[in-house]
């Protein structure tokens, strides 16, 4: 029962009021973890910590609200400066929160996209993972989970900036884990299918799409979010502390299967 125990241990997980972010958070706090809920609306960061301290917490609080919109410096370095202030450490981050403002082919895509791609989906991952190394290094311990997706494996006519930026999220990951795998941090990387998430919407609710998608998926099938959440819980937990600088496919089979 100890391999995937998370009691004692601070996550802090960007983009957690929905999807994917939301599920790792229930999943972290039921394993034990105390939680950063996190993304820009501060009423619904209240909500989803609310909906964890009733569920998981047992009379005590486990889930922290905090705001933040990753694309400013300031805001995250309160994120964190907040986390640390409530429980005194982060164990593990999770840089979940993205964005995906174009869909289409790449050459008609605004400079402004492009670059608000880049900014959210690397950079501030980036800065944040920066701002939580240093206390990591002090304790020799520590976890940085990365969500990408497997867009940053495959060419896309639709998803191609999204695509750069977390094929770029992958390198960030294998970066971290090489300079900092001395200190005992490890560094990953999920790579998410087509999962049922708002995020995806545009995707999974297009029947052409979906339908192509499952028709080359093994499991015929799109992912759910709670299908991400375990295996962050394993690569925050003892169960993965010899896997560091991966990305961990988990679409179905989709990329495996070809067509």
């Amino acid at each position: 029962m100890t391999l995937f125990d998370l009691t004692g241990k601070v996550a802090l997980v960007t983009g957690s009021t929905k999807g994917i972010g939301e599920a790792i958070v229930h999943r972290f706090a039921e394993h034990g973890a105390k939680v950063v809920v996190s993304s820009r609306k501060e009423d619904i960061c209240q909500k989803v910590a609310s909906e964890i301290n009733e569920k998981w917490g047992k009379g005590e609080e486990v889930a922290l609200p905090v705001p933040c919109n990753i694309s400013h410096k300031e805001e995250l370095e309160k994120l964190v400066a907040t986390t640390n202030d409530k429980w005194g450490r982060i164990d593990t981050l999770v840089c979940n929160a993205a964005v995906n403002p174009y869909f289409g082919p790449s050459k008609d895509i605004p400079d402004s996209a492009f670059n608000k791609i880049m900014e959210v989906n690397v950079r501030s991952n980036f800065w944040l993972s920066n701002m939580v190394l240093p206390q990591m290094v002090e304790r020799k311990d520590g976890t940085v989970i990365i969500v990408s997706s497997i867009g940053g494996f495959r060419g896309s006519p639709i998803l191609g900036a999204y695509g750069i930026s977390k094929a770029a999220d992958f390198q960030l990951a294998r970066n971290i884990a090489v300079e900092y795998g001395p200190d005992n941090v490890r560094a990953n990387a999920i790579a998410p299918g087509l999962i049922k998430t708002d995020f995806a919407r545009a995707l999974w609710e297009d029947e052409n799409i979906l339908k192509r998608t499952t028709a080359n998926a093994p499991l015929r099938r799109i992912g759910l979010p709670d299908e991400i959440a375990g295996t962050a819980v394993y690569l925050a937990s003892a169960a993965g502390a010899f896997m560091t600088g991966q990305a961990i496919v988990v679409d179905g089979g989709v990329t495996i299967a070809g067509g």
